[in-house]
């Protein structure tokens, strides 16, 4: 039957100093049960945006490794420092699925092995995703951000109420007060 994703993930990673741990895979460590995926959640014109923009120029002043911004368009390019790479999406609007869009983040990742963070602005405007999409998308990005040690901080137009069927217990929400 194999071994389950979470227990493979820890087998691979050995404890490199107190409260951190080893990843073989990607030659990196990381804070020991260190939540690598992260929301900022609200309805439209709550900021979300803005606070994302900031996160991303702040990490990109003290970033080791690459800091990507992935938004539905160009439109944010000039908020956003030079030391972030920003991928518009309508540059790929062959992109109609959550599928093929973990496989454009799969393109990504193999395309440069030093990515700290991916900011995925409005996640709810890209390739034709909805909420029933959303629980799905957000365990997948938790393997992947295990596995190769990204980040990933996520915007949703939404409320928590509306997504029904995400554990929140594995994600943190930055903008909860």
């Amino acid at each position: 039957m194999g071994i389950p994703e979470s227990v493979s993930y820890l087998i691979s990673c050995v404890e490199y100093a107190p409260g951190f741990v080893y990843n073989k895979y990607t030659n990196k460590r990381k804070r020991g049960n260190y939540i690598m995926v992260k929301l900022l959640i609200g309805h439209k014109g709550s900021g979300k945006t803005k606070q994302m923009i900031d996160l991303a120029n702040t990490q990109a002043e003290t970033a080791e490794g690459s800091v990507i911004y992935i938004n539905k368009n160009s439109r944010l390019m000039l908020d956003l420092t030079y030391k972030i790479r920003v991928i518009s999406m309508e540059d790929f609007d062959e992109i109609t699925n959550s599928d093929e869009y973990i496989g454009f983040l799969y393109g990504i990742i193999s395309s440069d092995s030093d990515i700290e963070t991916i900011y995925i602005d409005s996640i709810l405007k890209h390739a034709n995703f909805s909420f029933e999409d959303i629980p799905g998308f957000l365990k997948r990005l938790s393997s992947i951000s295990a596995k190769y040690d990204i980040d990933f901080i996520v915007s949703l137009s939404a409320e928590k109420e509306e997504m029904i069927g995400v554990d929140f217990s594995n994600y943190e929400i930055l903008n909860e007060d």
